[in-house]
């Protein structure tokens, strides 16, 4: 089944504006890094920069395979989803390229980055540890979301009715 065989079910093509809005609502989604067998998926905070770039912060330690991972990718994917209910999710799945940013990008990285969600353990982390400023360079993006209940599903029928009462 494809997403459009899925629109008289209420999920629906989310429009650029949507997904702009939304990677810019969110700071954490899964990064996912070639490897030989199967993909390398990191859960991972970001920032937006509100236009075609994600960016990472990255604690380096010693042998760092996320890192390694990341300057041996071509390609990699990032996915930003949220469920709060079973009618209410958005999902926006981004391909893109990664990068080491430049010092002189990094003001702009940095303020991207600014609020963006981590937890605790890595926040403290940061302090002693080494980091690598990463930017995802986006080059496709797709966004599906469904936003309340399908056609017909709120209404009740007289047997459900009855049941309640």
């Amino acid at each position: 089944m494809t997403i459009d065989d899925l629109g008289d079910d209420g999920m629906v093509r989310m429009t650029d504006e949507e997904i702009d809005g939304y990677l810019a609502s969110q700071s954490v989604g899964v990064l996912g890094l070639p490897t030989d067998g199967a993909p390398s998926m990191r859960p991972m905070s970001y920032g937006y920069d509100g236009d075609s770039r994600l960016y990472f912060l990255y604690l380096i330690g010693s042998g760092s395979r996320k890192d390694e991972l990341t300057r041996q990718a071509e390609t990699a994917r990032f996915l930003v989803y949220s469920a709060e209910a079973t009618f209410n999710w958005r999902s926006v799945l981004l391909t893109g390229r990664l990068r080491e940013v430049r010092d002189a990008e990094r003001e702009t990285a940095e303020a991207a980055l600014e609020g963006a969600w981590r937890p605790d353990v890595l926040e403290r982390a940061l302090a002693t540890q080494a980091t690598r400023l990463y930017e995802f360079e986006i080059d496709d993006r797709t966004g599906i979301k469904h936003l309340g209940l399908p056609e017909g599903f709120d209404e009740l029928d007289e047997s459900d009715e009855e049941r309640a009462d």
